[in-house]
């Protein structure tokens, strides 16, 4: 085999695995933007030590072994990246300000496609979704960073324990011992995780859910919007540290802060295992729509119960692959 051939074999070998690679690492990092850097360092270590690989283990468990160190690596600094409500307490509406708090505060959004392999098993794909949804993505990071590895890879991914005690160069007593460590702290997280209950595939109930909540947030019908959401609803605005509690504030804001909200279209986005949509805003200074948010909403008992805007379009929605401003409505515009 020439060394050419040899090298574009590797490389298809290497990229078979970068989705799972970057949900790894997501589930680390809680950024989608640093996992993406984690992957891509952990596809040059390989290239690079990949004559020292001696194929005494597979090489996609040789690659979760590099990919661990470098997240541990990065994690050294001892930033946790979390959502509004594990920093602050919910804010009244009439004590609501807008404060912008810095980028590596928060946990971020990820486009499913990026995290998620394909998979004809279903109930591996629920097990998927499940574990990318912000609430558990922000529960993990409460975790130690090791042993936020080992629940990753035994509960999420499946590992036995011997498999995570060589990953990890540690034994199977330390392994069980964190394991059963990070499953009491996310014990006592479990009503924040429990949040979203979206069936995968949306059943008809849902769809018809997410169907009216697009006329009412377009119509910016605020009864209509109202009647959609859990009383106890929560709505989150990263990079701002504000979160809003119950129907009353949250349609109270969309009507004074939120204002200019009004007459916006969304388009349907797959963002951490939920449903979501990009929001467009209509721009008066250039006509047409900008982009204005990436929402990802949480279901629960055929209600919404929190929904999530990201506001930082010049970043999220590249990772979308959704342009940044449209002329008409989105579905003239594709």
């Amino acid at each position: 085999m020439s060394e050419g051939t040899a090298t574009v074999e590797l490389d298809v070998r290497l990229e078979k695995h970068r989705v799972e690679l970057t949900g790894y690492c997501y589930r680390m990092l809680g950024s989608s933007f640093e996992a993406e850097d984690a992957v891509q360092d952990t596809m040059i270590r390989a290239w690079r030590s990949y004559e020292k690989f001696e194929g005494r283990s597979s090489l996609r468990s040789w690659l979760y072994r590099i990919a661990t160190n470098v997240c541990l690596d990065m994690l050294t600094a001892g930033n946790k990246r979390a959502r509004p409500m594990d920093l602050t307490e919910s804010t009244p509406l009439a004590q609501a300000a807008l404060a912008p708090r810095p980028d590596n505060t928060w946990l971020e959004p990820v486009p499913d496609a990026r995290v998620l392999p394909t998979t004809d098993d279903p109930a591996e794909a629920a097990v998927a979704k499940e574990s990318v949804r912000l609430a558990f993505v922000a529960a993990l990071q409460k975790l130690p960073s090791k042993q936020r590895a080992v629940l990753i890879l035994r509960e999420v991914l499946a590992w036995r324990a011997s498999e995570v005690a060589e990953l990890l160069d540690t034994s199977v007593a330390s392994v069980n011992s964190a394991l059963q460590r990070a499953r009491a702290t996310l014990a006592e997280s479990d009503g924040q995780i429990a949040a979203a209950d979206v069936s995968d595939p949306l059943d008809e109930d849902q769809q018809k859910l997410l169907e009216r909540y697009v006329a009412a947030f377009e119509g910016y019908d605020m009864t209509a919007l109202t009647a959609l959401l859990h009383e106890d609803a929560v709505m989150t605005m990263p990079p701002f540290d504000l979160w809003l509690t119950g129907t009353s504030d949250i349609t109270g804001f969309m009507t004074t802060l939120g204002a200019p909200c009004a007459g916006s279209h969304l388009v349907p986005v797959e963002v951490n295992g939920l449903p979501g949509f990009a929001q467009y805003k209509p721009d008066p200074e250039k006509g047409g729509f900008s982009a204005w948010a990436v929402q990802a909403l949480e279901i629960s008992e055929g209600r919404i119960a929190g929904f999530h805007c990201f506001l930082d379009t010049a970043r999220w929605f590249p990772l979308f692959d959704l342009p940044l401003h449209i002329e008409g409505k989105p579905d003239e515009a594709q």
